[in-house]
């Protein structure tokens, strides 16, 4: 039996000033085994939150901080799933920038592409993705793209674990996406300001327990990726620190 990875993101791909200051893509990687239970906990957490039994959860749609600490705190308790993030802090990259919104999409799914397939090699096994669709955004795109990959040596990618090319789908046909929109929305949250420049990093200290761990690498080499990880972007973010 292989593995299964759900990939969603949070935030604004694009680098425009009206822009969200950073962009999130996460990954919950599960067993194959272990499926029917991340449905039996999704059916809980609906439960939880007042939702119908085969609703879609969107935390867009959870407007309370309680049911959004709630859904988080849930996922990061559910020991069957392992988290990968990336998190791209826009505001503090240097050099030459990305301005093309799905190249700036398809550089971030690189790095997390790479966590995955390092993931399922530490395992002796392979890995399938789906990705949640976005907007404007075509299957030939990431086909394209995973055979720029592969021709590329300077990728980390185990391409031996990588269990074909990924799919696109709908969170509302493959239910387990919309646990990979709670660790990508509750990521995006710690880190994005709202309008009074608070965020809420206690949305992933409750993610926490589940990230990807790797000794005796760092976690933001692993589970939590910061792009770029220079000393204004640690100094902007003490607590993830605390994280490790």
């Amino acid at each position: 039996m292989g593995l299964l990875a759900f990939l969603d993101e949070a935030g604004d791909r694009s680098h425009r000033p009206q822009a969200t200051d950073h962009f999130v893509m996460s990954a919950v990687i599960l067993d194959e085994t272990h499926v029917s239970l991340a449905s039996d906990l999704l059916r809980e957490l609906r439960g939880d939150l007042g939702r119908g039994p085969t609703d879609t959860l969107h935390w867009r749609n959870l407007k309370s901080h309680s049911h959004r600490l709630h859904a988080a705190a849930t996922l990061g308790g559910f020991t069957p799933v392992t988290i990968s993030s990336v998190v791209v802090c826009k505001r503090r990259l240097t050099g030459e920038v990305i301005t093309d919104e799905d190249m700036a999409y398809m550089y971030t799914f690189r790095f997390l592409l790479e966590r995955l397939s390092w993931f399922a090699r530490d395992r002796d096994s392979s890995v399938a993705f789906t990705l949640a669709h976005i907007v404007r955004f075509k299957l030939s795109k990431l086909r394209q793209y995973e055979a720029a990959l592969r021709a590329d040596p300077s990728t980390q990618i185990a391409w031996q674990c990588i269990a074909g090319p990924g799919s696109l789908d709908q969170p509302s046909r493959v239910e387990h996406l919309q646990l990979a929109d709670i660790a990508a929305s509750a990521t995006f949250k710690a880190f994005e300001p709202d309008d009074f420049g608070n965020s809420e990093p206690r949305y992933l200290t409750a993610l926490s327990p589940r990230l990807y761990r790797r000794p005796p690498g760092k976690l933001t080499s692993y589970g939590l990726k910061m792009h770029p990880w220079t000393e204004a972007a640690k100094s902007a973010h003490p607590w993830v620190a605390d994280l490790s």
